[in-house]
């Protein structure tokens, strides 16, 4: 059987909208190895004209919590409300940061708190807000954990709403210990097949799903819909007659 293949020409993605958060623990203007990482994605979306936004969660005063306005519980500022607007605003949301003690660092985690915090949300059909979204995960260091930081990334993402296509991950580690980062010269990072062809396939998959999305309008509102099954809806749903 011969294999369909699809040419660049084939898509079109200048509607999209990419947002790309830089967990990294260094404030700007401190070199990033996540975001040396993050740029081979963000450059190609941009090749293929989608609109991208970077922003580097460090830089911005977000406060820690689960809720959404957390100056409403007992903080003086935060600067996650205003983010929040990025984020809805966008097609796809890729969350990057660094290993640390084998695990995702504090501010991937607050990042993540913080999209949990606002999950309760719904979006213009009635479903939570994350619904018809597509995410990502970009994870360097110099320690085991890739698979374990990017799989904790990615099942955050899927359940609060987004969707997850395949590969939707990349992730680069130097030797264990000290040792070069990614960006140090020598390291072999950006010249790591294996590192370029995963952000190579994570990028296009995110912007072919996304795009199938946004043509379709999204994931279909039925069997989804809290407002519904709180009103008694249940969609087609049968108790297990085995219950008792």
């Amino acid at each position: 059987m011969t294999a369909i293949r699809n040419t660049q020409a084939s898509f079109e993605y200048a509607g999209l909208r990419a947002l790309f958060i830089n967990c990294t623990l260094k404030r700007s203007p401190e070199i990033s190895h996540t975001q040396g990482l993050m740029n081979l994605s963000i450059n190609l979306m941009h090749e293929q004209g989608v609109h991208v936004e970077n922003i580097r969660a460090i830089d911005h005063d977000i406060a820690s919590g689960v809720y959404p306005d957390m100056t409403e519980h007992g903080w003086a500022t935060d600067a996650w409300p205003a983010l929040f607007d990025k984020v809805r605003a966008s097609d796809i949301v890729v969350i990057g940061g660094p290993i640390w003690l084998g695990d995702n660092g504090s501010v991937t985690k607050r990042v993540i708190e913080r999209l949990y915090a606002m999950s309760g949300e719904l979006n213009d059909k009635g479903q939570y807000v994350y619904y018809g979204k597509v995410g990502g995960a970009v994870i360097t260091g110099n320690e085991d954990g890739v698979k374990h930081c990017a799989s904790n990334v990615l099942y955050s993402l899927q359940h609060i709403g987004f969707t997850i296509p395949p590969a939707a991950d990349v992730g680069w580690i130097g030797a264990i210990g000290p040792g070069p980062s990614y960006l140090d010269p020598g390291s072999g990072g950006p010249d790591s097949d294996f590192t370029n062809r995963n952000v190579t396939f994570m990028t296009w998959n995110l912007m072919h799903l996304a795009a199938m999305l946004k043509a379709n309008g999204g994931i279909p509102a039925y069997g989804n819909l809290r407002a519904e099954w709180d009103e008694g809806e249940r969609f087609g749903f049968q108790p297990n007659p085995e219950y008792r």
